[in-house]
């Protein structure tokens, strides 16, 4: 089982490129931080504010990546 999964990651890494599974990766990691984020922010518990916060740290990184690569992506088009 091991090595199917390895063969089949190494596969579709070299297949798509190393960055747009990077990219792919960034993008889904943001999702799953902002939905996470919603859903822990709706509650009015000290914890849950403090947990809204921690997502807060990991999201605007991930914020900036996405732009980086809507740009790289726009300017790709353009050239």
């Amino acid at each position: 089982m091991i090595i199917t999964v390895t063969t089949t990651t190494t596969t579709t890494l070299m297949a798509m490129g190393v960055t747009a599974a990077i990219s792919i990766a960034a993008v889904a990691s943001l999702i799953i931080f902002l939905t996470a984020r919603e859903l822990v922010s709706a509650s009015d518990s000290i914890t849950a504010t403090r947990i809204a916060r921690f997502f807060g740290i990991g999201i605007l990184p991930l914020a900036m990546t996405f732009a980086v690569i809507v740009v790289v992506k726009i300017a790709g088009m353009m050239a």
